[in-house]
């Protein structure tokens, strides 16, 4: 879109000298041939640039005509930009330290009498997210950060905001928090992680890996078998439990459904009460507000099922209203409340005993495997291994149906996990789980929802991930950032970065346009394969 303002008129003037005297390719010394005048846009105002331009005319010189310009200017702007360095850093640190939207930023430079549109507030965010990327990324910086730790242990694990498109994979390095890699790939398949892998290896250098942590999909332990095969591999504990206690959950889930349905009347007692402020009615909603808190309270697998909670709430609720009718009399509200209460609990009594030991099971097996008592890897093993053969052992004697069919599934999952769930205590400083990066991944997702009001991630998270995610680390392991510290080292370095994140806008770009016009999208596909088709 073109301006519609003027642009701002400079109110101060800054001259800037070349310190290259010399051609860098032949070693003539250059000469000043212009000065290019250029207008920024800073947060104390609009500064006019005097740019000295030096040029070598040696005679068969590489560089003979090349215009080199200060470079001075890099600590300002970037190429072909207005505006200057110091107004990237302010966007980048009010979206991802005080977590504020573009139309926020935007309202705050324009308080601060910086001239600039929304849009360019949001084209700015997305150079700062390459700028501070470039750094973080950047090789040399990496092997010079983590030889001095002496070591890297790597956990890997692929975001993915839109079901059926790209999946941002991303490579951490545990012990320093730094991201290491972040690419968006077609696929999650060996063939395409084996490379992502090896570029990491290579960005280490001398650094020696110790150690990965990762989940239990298949193509990450194929892919780290053919790259890294000596390097001990993690599986997260995290994510054993929660697959291999699925079905556990789902049964625990259908059991907290039935409970609620027989609690629904709970409104209707609220409702007798609405508008009287007796002692009664008062005691009434204190109750009703407990129950209400008690079904809307949810739980994520594996630990801490959601049903069994419930069942313990409402018991410990209807026990205090069978402690007050014991003392005398009560209001027909409570008395009513008590009797829902009972019936839904006496209704659904037999799902529970068997659930409670079934997850019995699951929490011994966690508190193994978080091995209090630090033992090695061969105890918790020998712990462990005992455990399961007194759960098949118990399994065969107690269970049928759904019940005995979950803990089989618990079984096969710890067989399939069996492998990868000791490293982590003969490896120092080898986590047990890959939490760490699922909450890099959460705090991805949390500064979406806070700056734009998303649930999920867009679909720009995965398209521009590579330098988003960097940057939003960046938040937290790096001091707030100024304009002379963004300037790229090498330029080309920041041309190509960008190049690539613009290609990878192609495939969304043509989404849309299909989905505008599907009919006109497929004809002109048609009418540029005509040419190639015989006739």
């Amino acid at each position: 879109m073109a301006r519609t303002t003027a642009r701002p008129v400079a109110t101060q003037e800054v001259k800037l000298d070349s310190k290259r005297r010399r051609c860098e390719a032949c070693g003539t010394r250059t000469r000043a041939d212009w000065r290019s005048r250029r207008c920024v846009t800073t947060l104390t105002g609009c500064v006019g640039l005097s740019v000295q331009v030096r040029v070598c005319h040696q005679e068969g010189c590489l560089l003979k005509g090349v215009p080199l310009r200060a470079e001075e200017e890099g600590r300002w702007a970037l190429p072909e930009h207005e505006f200057g360095l110091d107004v990237l850093a302010f966007i980048g640190v009010q979206r991802y330290r005080e977590h504020r939207s573009v139309p926020e930023i935007h309202a705050l430079l324009r308080t601060r009498g910086v001239a600039i549109s929304e849009r360019t507030c949001t084209n700015l965010l997305d150079r700062y997210d390459e700028l501070v990327s470039l750094q973080l990324l950047d090789s040399g910086r990496l092997q010079k950060a983590l030889k001095q730790q002496g070591r890297a242990v790597l956990a890997i694990d692929g975001l993915a905001p839109d079901v059926g498109h790209e999946v941002l994979w991303v490579v951490r390095e545990c012990l320093s928090g730094q991201v290491l890699l972040a690419r968006p790939l077609l696929s999650g398949s060996e063939q395409e992680l084996v490379p992502l892998l090896e570029e990491v290896r290579r960005a280490l250098g001398r650094v020696p890996i110790v150690g990965v942590v990762s989940d239990g999909q298949r193509s990450i332990r194929n892919a780290l078998a053919h790259t890294l095969s000596q390097v001990p591999h993690q599986l997260c504990h995290f994510h054993y439990l929660r697959e291999a206690a699925r079905p556990l959950y789902e049964v625990d889930r259908h059991a907290k459904k039935e409970l609620k349905k027989r609690v629904r009347e709970v409104r209707k007692v609220e409702r007798a009460v609405e508008g009287r402020q007796d002692a009664g009615a008062r005691a009434t909603r204190a109750y009703a507000a407990a129950v209400r808190s008690a079904l809307t309270d949810d739980h994520r697998p594996p630990l801490n099922p959601s049903g069994l909670l419930l069942r313990r709430r409402l018991g410990a609720i209807e026990k205090s209203l069978e402690r007050v009718f014991k003392k005398g009399a009560c209001p027909p509200e409570l008395s009513r409340l008590h009797a829902v209460l009972r019936n839904a609990l006496k209704a659904t009594a037999p799902m529970w005993p068997g659930l409670a030991q079934a997850y019995h099971w699951v929490e011994r097996t966690a508190a193994i495997l978080q091995n209090e008592h630090g033992m090695d890897a061969a105890g918790v093993r020998r712990r462990l291994a005992a455990l399961l053969a007194a759960l098949v052992r118990w399994t065969r004697r107690r269970h049928q149906g759904v019940l005995r069919q979950a803990l089989a599934h618990f079984l096969l999952e710890t067989r399939r996990y069996w492998k990868g769930l000791f490293h982590c205590y003969d490896v120092p400083d080898l986590p047990r789980t890959d939490n760490d990066l699922e909450h890099l991944f959460g705090t991805c997702r949390y500064h979406e929802r806070r700056a734009s009001g998303r649930v999920r991630g867009s679909a720009g998270l995965v398209v521009r991930g590579g330098v988003r995610l960097p940057a939003i680390a960046a938040a937290h392991l790096l001091p707030a950032l100024d304009g002379p510290h963004l300037a790229p080292g090498d330029l080309d370095d920041w041309r190509r970065l960008r190049a690539q994140l613009e290609q990878r806008r192609v495939p969304r770009i043509m989404g849309r346009r299909f989905r505008a016009d599907p009919d006109g999208y497929l004809r002109a596909i048609e009418e540029e394969l005509r040419p190639y088709l015989p006739v």
